[in-house]
C-alpha cells in the first residue's frame, strides 16, 4: 500500500485551520500531520512532524511565512534530509510576498478561496514534485513586474548557451517538456537535461522560481 501524504497546515485563523484539517482527513492518500497558527511554531512543527507538504499562509503573527519557508528548508538541508514541499496561500490582493516566497523555496502558491478539488490537486502535484501557481494569482503578481522600470540583463543569465536561452524562455512561459520538445525538435530527455543545467546556473530550485525570474528580469514577453 501506498503510503499517504502527510499534510501540515500553518494559518493564524482557526476556523479556515479546521476547515482544511477536514478537508486533508477525508481524503484517502492523505494524512494531517499538524498545525501551526504562525511561522515560529511552523518552523518547530516541521522538525516534530516532518510532514511531506505544507499548506502556509504568509501573513501570520510572530514570524511570517515567507521567513517561515525559508528556515524550514535551511533546517531540512542541514540536516541532511529532505525538505517539505511548502504551498503558499495567498489572497487575491496578491504582492510580491508570493514571489518572495517562491524565492525562499516554496513550490508554489494558490489562492485562499481555491475550490477545495484543486487545492487537493495542489498538493499531490507539489508532493510529486511538479511546481504549482493559481493562474489568476500569476496574472496579479507578473502585472506588478511589468510595472517596473526596466533592469538589466543578470550576470548569470549570461553563462547560458543561445539553446538554453530559447528554453528558457519557452519554460518560462509554462510550457511542458513535451510542448518545448515538439517547438524545439528536441527529445524530452534532451530538454530535460537542458532545463536542469539552466536551474544549476542561475541557482534555482524549480520551474516556478524560474518563472518568477525570467519576469522579474523582463527575460519573457
Amino acid at each position: 500500500m501506498t503510503a499517504r501524504i502527510r499534510v501540515a497546515l500553518v494559518d493564524d485563523q482557526a476556523l479556515f485551520r479546521a476547515g482544511i484539517r477536514m478537508l486533508v482527513g477525508s481524503q484517502p492518500d492523505l494524512e494531517f500531520a499538524g498545525e501551526a497558527g504562525n511561522g515560529q511554531d511552523a518552523v518547530a512543527l516541521a522538525t516534530a512532524a516532518r510532514p511531506d507538504v505544507i499548506l502556509m499562509d504568509i501573513r501570520m503573527p510572530v514570524k511570517d511565512g515567507i521567513q517561515a519557508t525559508a528556515e524550514i528548508i535551511a533546517a531540512a538541508e542541514a540536516g541532511g534530509s529532505t525538505p517539505p514541499r511548502i504551498l503558499v496561500l495567498t489572497t487575491f490582493d496578491l504582492d510580491e510576498a508570493a514571489a518572495r516566497a517562491i524565492r525562499a523555496g516554496a513550490s508554489g502558491f494558490v489562492l485562499k478561496d481555491a475550490d477545495p478539488e484543486f487545492l487537493l490537486a495542489a498538493i499531490r502535484t507539489v508532493h510529486a514534485g511538479t511546481a504549482v501557481i493559481a493562474a489568476s494569482a500569476t496574472r496579479d503578481l507578473l502585472q506588478q513586474f511589468r510595472a517596473r522600470e526596466p533592469v538589466a540583463e543578470p550576470a548569470a543569465f549570461a553563462q547560458l548557451t543561445v539553446r538554453e536561452r530559447d528554453i528558457f524562455r519557452l519554460a518560462a512561459r509554462g510550457l511542458s517538456n513535451a510542448e518545448i520538445a515538439t517547438g524545439a525538435f528536441l527529445s524530452e530527455a534532451t530538454v530535460k537535461t537542458h532545463i536542469s543545467r539552466i536551474l544549476a546556473k542561475l541557482a534555482l530550485r524549480d520551474r516556478v522560481q524560474l518563472v518568477v525570474f525570467a519576469f522579474e528580469h523582463r527575460l519573457t514577453d
